[in-house]
């Protein structure tokens, strides 16, 4: 079986190299980004990498999202210890975010395709102390590299869930890889109960890191002057991580409604087809973000959409209320960056990878929409009632601080 998942990779390997020689992708799609980045991938980090270089951290994180689980993880680890950082990403949402401003991180890169033989390669290039995979990122090839060089692996906020693949029929290959992880830090009891079906027993349940990344923003001093004039006195919605035309129709549904809210839009993929699809949804006047300066009248303007990365955890801070796409797929983007503020919010059904919506709907925080009709009423519901805003900003305060200290537990578990 392990031979089929590497040919099944070196006959994507091959595909992906002769797509790119044909140069038929649109320039700004995702998988265009994608294929550009996996091109000379090897040769580049060779290039990059001293080979004097040592006490390393791999730390491996599909996205920008599940950077964020990162992000405090390595700023102790760099503060506290000096070790060498590298992060590598599969998606081009991560990459670009950091690509050209990365601080505490050494080195950044996409992560080569997992054959064998770019795991070989790869590792002897970084040369890492320790592994860290964040999440669900299960690797196969570099799996059992880094288990045949003995290197300590970590697998971090790691949600092992009843259907994961661990327990189908098809899944023995990558039940065999958990036996590289040296250590299993969980989100929840669930998943450590499952580990332990699975025979894993070096397992701690460790908390959420993403807390501790949402707290470090809200207190980093940051203003933006464009959103600051687009604001003036007004209360903003801020849309964040809108993915796709369901998370579209809902929120421009919505301003459409209530004209006399304004909006900030941030897409999660800065994409033509995207920024488009939104301003044309949209009754009121909306303007893009790289249209602005400090100087821009707004006094007509109803929409503000945002058309650059990297800057959504820090905008929430203007909103008094916010949505949160991703719900009507399986990877809903972080509330948590929301939340940290005070802020009610709102987002799609499909939340069953995730376990911060669940308490945030427990708490009376977070609510479900499925439709316009549903966001349109949970609106109305807290739209002009202040006492309901600030009850809900109290309750949120607080669970974010409750749920705080999780990198510390972890950091302390990777120098044992």
């Amino acid at each position: 079986m392990n031979d089929i998942y590497n040919i099944i990779l070196n006959i994507g390997a091959f595909i992906f190299t002769f797509i790119f020689k044909l140069n038929i992708i649109p320039p700004k799609s995702k998988f265009k980004k994608f294929i550009e980045g996996q091109n000379n991938l090897l040769a580049n980090i060779k290039n990059e990498i001293p080979d004097s270089i040592t006490n390393v951290i791999w730390i491996h994180a599909s996205s920008l999202g599940e950077y964020g689980v990162a992000r405090p993880i390595i700023k102790k680890l760099k503060e506290e210890k000096g070790y060498t950082i590298i992060v590598t990403f599969f998606s081009p949402t991560g990459y670009e975010a950091l690509e050209h401003h990365h601080p505490d991180v050494d080195h950044v890169f996409y992560l080569p395709l997992d054959t064998s033989k770019n795991a070989y390669a790869f590792l002897d290039i970084i040369r890492p102390q320790k592994a860290i995979f964040i999440i669900s990122e299960y690797w196969l090839n570099y799996l059992s590299e880094l288990k045949k060089r003995e290197i300590p692996t970590y697998l971090i906020s790691a949600i092992i869930k009843d259907n994961a693949p661990f327990f189908k029929w098809y899944g023995s290959l990558f039940k065999k890889s958990l036996n590289t992880f040296t250590h299993f830090m969980v989100l929840n009891k669930k998943s450590e109960s499952n580990l332990n079906k699975l025979g894993y027993f070096n397992v701690s349940l460790t908390g959420d890191p993403l807390f501790d990344n949402a707290i470090a923003v809200a207190s980093t001093p940051w203003k933006d002057d464009i959103i600051e004039g687009f604001a003036g006195q007004r209360d903003l919605f801020i849309a964040g991580s809108i993915s796709d035309k369901k998370d579209i129709n809902l929120i421009c549904s919505l301003a459409n409604k209530f004209r006399d809210t304004h909006f900030v839009i941030i897409p999660h993929e800065i994409t033509e087809e995207m920024l488009s699809q939104i301003k044309y949804n949209l009754d009121g006047n909306a303007i893009y973000y790289s249209e602005c300066n400090a100087d821009t009248d707004f006094s007509s303007t109803q929409i503000l959409i945002v058309d650059c990365l990297g800057v959504l955890a820090y905008l929430y801070r203007y909103g008094k209320w916010a949505y949160v796409g991703g719900g009507f797929t399986p990877y809903l983007h972080s509330i948590i960056e929301a939340t940290v503020y005070g802020l009610p919010v709102a987002f799609g059904p499909m939340i069953h990878r995730k376990v911060t919506p669940h308490q945030l709907i427990e708490l009376g925080i977070g609510n479900i929409v499925r439709s316009a009709s549903d966001i349109q009423k949970w609106f109305e519901t807290i739209k002009d009632n202040p006492n309901k805003i600030k009850e809900i900003k109290d309750i949120a305060l607080n669970y974010t601080q409750n749920n705080s200290g999780a990198t510390s537990v972890i950091v302390n578990l990777l120098e044992k």
